[in-house]
């Protein structure tokens, strides 16, 4: 049996207040539309063979925590304010994803909210040059140090960052300034939280997952969904377009794709060969499951966008249905950002270059991929920013530019070149974690016990950003030059060519969409008269790494002219190319 218990029964269990199991089996209630207000608190309390539990119910479409006692329940949501102004922009090619979490957007030690994040942060996406803004986190989650990754009520906000009017206000508003809108869809796996979320819902272990060992993820100590069957197919399924129908979202990123796929979850596991994608291993239940969502997704919504995090390369997951794929958009390019903090931990003599395009352009060209440096994982507590990993603890008090500091040098020329080669060379889109712009220094950890309950580390110091004595300041001057400048329709459309690889000099050019890009990766050698095959033409310098304007040393005078010329019967450009630095040219035709 169940009852509808709340403010107005008291939280007691009132008979006129039971619900009744129709012939589908599902428990169902009616009552005039004037018992219910905004604000109104509830949940259903249950009783089943053996024992009994009040719960937050599965679809839920807004919950809020007690401040004292620290338990979560439903509320009526105020919908009769809200109407969305602002149709979302058309679909970007290429698509440039700026990675943020709501709360720990202030510069306070805080929670930040919805509003804050409305007013303070999405005017600084859009000017910087993203179009796509993927929150994490905002689906509900009762530990905030989860990061949002242990969702317990997957058709609610987060409300301790606002109220489901206030994060419409912040997709319109991102609509407005030309930002399209995703989120983190979490339908990987579950927090095992009984009172809130949906372990032990009916008492069981297994009505939404499976049962036994294949119910639990070790690594996670979550729970794992059975997508065989029809009412967790519902149930998420219909979570996917409530998103898009309720929030006028633009997509989703999928997270956790590679543990769904794979009966293993990808722990410790190599991906060599291709019975490693099409073997025994391969929860077929799951696969199924984000085909159905695709189509979902793209079905009610043309222009949604899909991007799955998945770390194991599955041929056709970015493939279309009816090509017997998976139907994602995009797929993460995973492996760029640890090729690259693979390169950070070594000496720069001993950097590979063709290691590294080999890692940059591993991909298949059939399907879309989205190339990073640094997304949140990389520094989450127990790891670093790139800027942190190279330059050490000159972070703290090294940065300005005055200071001359060699290893600030070095780690802001590298950041450099590996934002804009990863961007130049990635396959369809790039994305940034929220602060990382501008080489956001230290780690993300989220208060906690461990940390004494400190928001120090769950915050952005936008402060840096905005002083122009510090190098912070022009490295996200850089990010966003290096934005405008190659993150452009007419180049993405092509793909790259040329490709000229000096293991020796260690350097890397290659052609895309009418730029040419020449990088000397070299720790200490400047090469003179440097000499690449090109197309006939004139040549025009568009973007130097080096430019003092972003902290470099301007030892290319940038408003001078190239032009290629006949040399060994090919027609050549002869350029200087100082160490760690790129140089982009735009051709003219002749």
């Amino acid at each position: 049996s169940a009852w509808l218990i709340g403010d107005f029964s008291g939280w007691q269990r009132l008979p006129e207040w039971e619900l009744q199991k129709n012939a589908e089996g599902i428990w169902c209630g009616e009552w005039d539309n004037d018992v219910f207000a905004p604000g109104m608190n509830y949940l259903i309390s249950f009783h089943w063979r053996g024992g009994d539990g009040d719960r937050v119910p599965a679809w839920a479409e807004y919950t809020v925590q007690d401040p004292e006692t620290l338990l979560f329940c439903a509320r009526i949501p105020d919908e009769s304010k809200f109407k969305f102004r602002y149709a979302a922009p058309v679909l970007p090619e290429p698509v440039v994803i700026y990675e943020a979490h709501v709360g720990m957007a202030s510069e306070e030690g805080k929670v930040a909210t919805f509003a804050e994040f409305t007013s303070d942060v999405l005017p600084r996406i859009a000017a910087s040059g993203y179009n796509t803004v993927q929150l994490m986190g905002v689906m509900n989650h009762p530990y905030y140090g989860s990061f949002g990754y242990h969702v317990a009520n997957f058709f609610s906000i987060s409300s301790r960052f606002g109220t489901p009017e206030e994060f419409k206000v912040l997709v319109d508003t991102a609509h407005k300034l030309n930002l399209r809108v995703i989120i983190d869809l979490v339908h990987s796996h579950a927090v095992k939280n009984e009172a809130e979320g949906l372990s032990r819902y009916d008492g069981s272990r297994y009505q939404f997952f499976h049962d036994g060992c294949r119910g639990e993820h070790s690594a996670w100590d979550s729970l794992c969904f059975d997508y065989s069957k029809n009412g967790v197919l519902r149930f998420l399924l219909s979570n996917c377009r409530w998103w898009l129908e309720e929030y006028n979202l633009d997509g989703f990123r999928f997270d956790g794709v590679t543990s769904m796929l794979y009966l293993h979850h990808g722990l410790g596991k190599c991906f060599t060969g291709y019975d490693d994608y099409f073997g025994h291993d391969v929860d077929e239940d799951s696969y199924v499951y984000l085909a159905l969502a695709n189509m979902v997704v793209h079905g009610f919504r043309k222009n949604a966008v899909t991007v799955a995090e998945d770390v194991s390369g599955m041929p056709g997951l970015a493939a279309p249905v009816a090509m017997g794929g998976c139907g994602f958009d995009y797929r993460m390019a995973m492996g760029v950002t640890d090729a690259w903090f693979k390169l950070f931990d070594i000496r720069d003599e001993d950097w590979s270059m063709w290691y590294l395009w080999g890692e940059l352009n591993n991909r298949r060209q059939d399907e879309r991929a989205i190339s990073y440096v640094e997304c949140h994982d990389q520094a989450i507590v127990g790891g670093q920013t790139a800027l942190f990993r190279l330059a050490g603890s000159a972070v703290y008090d090294r940065m300005r530019l005055s200071d001359n500091d060699a290893a600030v040098q070095r780690a802001a020329a590298l950041c450099r070149i590996a934002k804009l080669l990863t961007l130049a060379s990635g396959g369809n889109g790039y994305l940034n974690f929220m602060g990382n712009e501008f080489g956001h220094p230290e780690w993300i950890d989220f208060p906690r016990e461990g940390n004494g309950w400190s928001y120090h580390y769950a915050r952005r110091q936008w402060s840096l950003a905005d002083n122009r004595d510090l190098y912070f300041h022009y490295l996200g001057e850089f990010d966003k030059a290096m934005l405008e400048c190659v993150a452009r329709p007419e180049v993405f459309c092509r793909k790259v060519q040329t490709v000229n690889v000096d293991e020796e000099k260690k350097i890397i050019a290659f052609e895309r969409g009418g730029l040419w890009f020449f990088a000397n990766l070299d720790p200490a050698r400047s090469y003179t008269d440097c000499c690449f095959e090109v197309l006939p033409g004139e040549y025009e310098l568009v973007l130097d790494s080096d430019s003092t304007a972003f902290g470099g040393f301007g030892r290319v005078r940038q408003e001078q002219p190239f032009y290629s010329f006949a040399r060994n019967g090919k027609m050549v450009i002869s350029i200087y190319l100082p160490n760690r630095s790129v140089l982009v040219l735009k051709h003219r035709k002749p």
